[in-house]
């Protein structure tokens, strides 16, 4: 089955000031959730960041290029739970995630989503925990409910589809 990421919906979840620090890849996950937003902008991507509690948890970290996002605030783990979120999530894109903590908000986001019908991809080097042991479990119990494990690199590929891309010079240089 060839599975195909257009159309789709870029969706990070709480990569925020407050949590950051205690992910134990920080720096891959923010690395790579910023290549997925700087080729979603360059594609135009629809895009939408949560952002968890962030009174107490801080905005969206300012290294990520957010601009361009739908930003929806949340006190739910389950993004779905959020007033207004699933409106904001077109039908029947796929949906690919990134973002923290991969066991909390973003498994029970993921399992949200697939509840509604939507095809979820999860970008394994994207997703972060506190402790490495969570982000594995979380990986393994989406993929077995269903979700698609992928690679910054394997989205941004998909999304272009070819070499022949109008973008794809552009987008070769946020990849290299």
């Amino acid at each position: 089955m060839k599975m195909q990421l257009s159309p789709s919906v870029l969706l990070v979840i709480d990569i925020q000031k407050r949590l950051m620090p205690a992910i134990s890849n920080k720096a891959e996950v923010i690395a790579n959730a910023n290549k997925l937003l700087e080729v979603s902008k360059l594609l135009n991507v629809p895009t939408i960041a949560t952002e968890q509690n962030p009174d107490g948890l801080g905005a969206t970290v300012p290294e990520l290029k957010t601009e361009h996002a739908k930003v929806v605030a949340k006190e739910t783990f389950d993004a779905c739970e959020a007033s207004g979120f699933l409106n904001i999530v077109s039908d029947p894109a796929k949906v690919v995630v990134v973002g923290c903590e991969a066991h909390v908000c973003v498994t029970q986001t993921v399992l949200g989503l697939m509840s509604q019908g939507r095809e979820v991809v999860v970008v394994s080097d994207a997703v972060g925990s506190r402790e490495p042991a969570n982000r594995k479990a979380a990986l393994n119990r989406m993929a077995r409910h269903g979700a698609d494990l992928v690679t910054t690199e394997m989205v941004i590929f998909e999304w272009l589809r070819s070499s022949r891309h109008e973008r794809f010079k552009d987008v070769l240089q946020i990849v290299k």
